[in-house]
């Protein structure tokens, strides 16, 4: 695979949806991403497997290549493709989503494709949602997470959250409790020097084809 993450665009609703549906139990119906496109609280990015192409259905009228939205995680090995949208779209692989409240970042969905599960793509894009929420000048993150879902939670202490609360019968689906995490200053240079850790032992061990500048750049 050749990767790389962007700021999500009007185009990318409909995969960006269809993951959604694969990934949780309770789903947005689809318009609500759009409206989330038009929320100045509200950021989202996608990650790209620029070695595969999806069929598109149907163009959406704001669908323009933003150039200069790339996030720290940047550019991958392979160059942003340039299509018409009217047959092949780039394939969107997974997404995240936080929204900006004063100077708090709260994350509302990482989500990756099933059959990508496994090869650290989570991670990539809680790298990519850090590095944006600084950009944003938030100064912490916080999140929910289910309780019997220890995977994402161990993946989310790796990244410096804490937990710092339950939220009772949170999930609608089941009634399900969530876990509150949240993390310390994500400027202050402890916070720092472990996300820069995390990065360096990504690109020792990463199986994915990068860029050797894959942590450079702005969103």
């Amino acid at each position: 695979m050749a990767l790389y993450i962007r700021k999500i665009q009007l185009s990318d609703v409909n995969q960006v949806t269809e993951i959604d549906r694969e990934a949780f139990s309770t789903q947005w119906p689809p318009p609500n991403y759009k409206r989330e496109m038009q929320n100045g609280l509200s950021h989202h990015v996608v990650i790209i497997d620029d070695t595969v192409m999806a069929r598109s259905e149907e163009q959406d009228s704001g669908n323009s290549r933003a150039t200069g939205l790339i996030t720290r995680i940047g550019r991958w090995l392979g160059f942003y493709r340039q299509t018409d949208g009217d047959k092949e779209t780039e394939y969107i692989i997974g997404f995240a989503g936080l929204w900006i409240i004063a100077d708090e970042a709260h994350v509302t969905a990482i989500a990756v494709r099933e059959k990508y599960r496994g090869r650290k793509i989570g991670a990539l894009l809680m790298v990519a949602l850090i590095d944006l929420a600084v950009q944003l000048k938030a100064r912490s993150l916080t999140l929910e997470v289910r309780v019997s879902n220890k995977v994402a939670q161990n993946l989310y202490t790796k990244f410096g959250f804490k937990e710092v609360g339950l939220r009772r019968g949170y999930y609608t689906d089941n009634r399900e409790d969530a876990v509150l995490m949240s993390t310390e200053g994500i400027d202050s240079a402890s916070f720092q020097e472990r996300l820069e850790q995390l990065k360096q032992d990504y690109l020792r061990t990463s199986k994915q084809i990068l860029r050797e500048n894959i942590f450079t750049g702005n969103l």
